[in-house]
């Protein structure tokens, strides 16, 4: 990525556009392949997975890798072994989260479901799961989070719960893996909380929302400087970026954006960058020092890019880390960074 001190303006001519039947959220990037999730408010839901040609910088649909989800997937993503790779003609695995964690096997031509994890130990029905994340130093494991304040980690090699956290006070927006055995993750109590599943008993908490009872609904942690995390707040236009050796206040706030912030996601491949997007209809790139240090006037963003309408979902892929790829309205549109 260029290093620049001067804000610059994603051209739209560096933009690829794929156009849905249906309004889109839930996004993952696996090489040159890209699973959408429709967002209906109703049962019957939708996942296609699409590929892109970066030397004729389209987007090709394929009708036999498209598959019923019930209820809008929350989070979608790729097995991280096969998303660092770049070939779109293997075989993937595929996470989503809605009403249970579900695993897809993604062929050539088919899309064949694997299992259904039910976090619940007492029912057959499962409190909806807001997200998940899929550790990328041990691939078996995956965590889930629920708004039954739980945070549950899976060993989906055997299909069984290795853990089961009461996480927060409140319903559990987020979660993310930083190393094997700890991760993180945010809640509508307002607070960022790490665990080490070698320590299950504590829970260290790195932030708490200036205002009470603030719901904190995103995390990310920057996997090349893992000091570092950043967090968004329920309606709010700041990206809060913390260093976990200094709990409890930012080391920056980003606030340039006009509308809530909606999606953050730290650069794959470059400790010091960070997207987010929001309701203002913004992709913003912001070139953090680190450690961070704002002047007066805050930190602008180094480059941003406007969309069509309000940008919901955000992936920046180990795999394409020159393509960003943002959801807004019906599209999914990558773009050249």
């Amino acid at each position: 990525m260029e290093n620049s001190s001067q804000e610059s303006h994603l051209r739209s001519e560096n933009s690829v556009t794929h156009e849905s039947p249906y309004p889109l959220y839930a996004m993952a990037v696996c090489g040159q392949r890209i699973a959408v999730g429709s967002f209906i408010e109703d049962y019957a839901n939708r996942v296609d997975v699409v590929s892109f040609e970066p030397e004729s910088l389209s987007i090709k649909t394929h009708p036999s890798l498209s598959f019923d989800h019930p209820y809008p997937p929350t989070k979608l993503m790729f097995d991280p072994n096969s998303s660092s790779r770049k070939s779109s003609s293997n075989r993937h695995l595929l996470a989503s989260s809605g009403d249970f964690l579900r695993l897809w096997d993604v062929g050539d031509s088919s899309i064949e479901p694997v299992a259904v994890l039910n976090n619940s130990k007492s029912s057959e029905f499962c409190a909806p799961l807001t997200s998940f994340d899929w550790n990328e130093i041990e691939p078996k494991r995956i965590g889930t989070c629920s708004i039954d304040t739980t945070c549950t980690i899976w060993d989906i090699e055997k299909g069984v719960v290795e853990t089961q956290l009461i996480a927060h006070d409140k319903e559990v927006y987020d979660i993310c893996w930083g190393e094997a055995r700890v991760f993180a993750s945010v809640s509508a109590d307002g607070s960022v909380r790490i665990f080490d599943l070698r320590d299950k008993e504590h829970s260290t908490i790195i932030y708490e929302s200036p205002q009470p009872d603030t719901p904190l609904l995103r995390l990310a942690w920057n996997k090349q400087d893992l000091r570092y995390m950043a967090t968004i707040l329920m309606d709010s236009n700041k990206v809060v970026i913390l260093d976990i050796r200094s709990p409890t206040l930012p080391v920056a706030e980003l606030e340039r954006h006009r509308a809530c912030v909606n999606a953050i996601a730290w650069a794959p491949q470059s400790r010091r960058h960070i997207c987010s997007v929001g309701d203002d209809s913004q992709a913003f790139i912001w070139e953090l020092p680190l450690p961070p240090v704002a002047g007066p006037n805050g930190i602008d963003p180094m480059s941003m890019y406007s969309a069509g309408s309000e940008i919901n979902q955000l992936q920046w892929s180990p795999a394409q880390p020159d393509w960003l790829a943002i959801a807004f309205s019906n599209k999914m549109q990558l773009l050249k960074v």
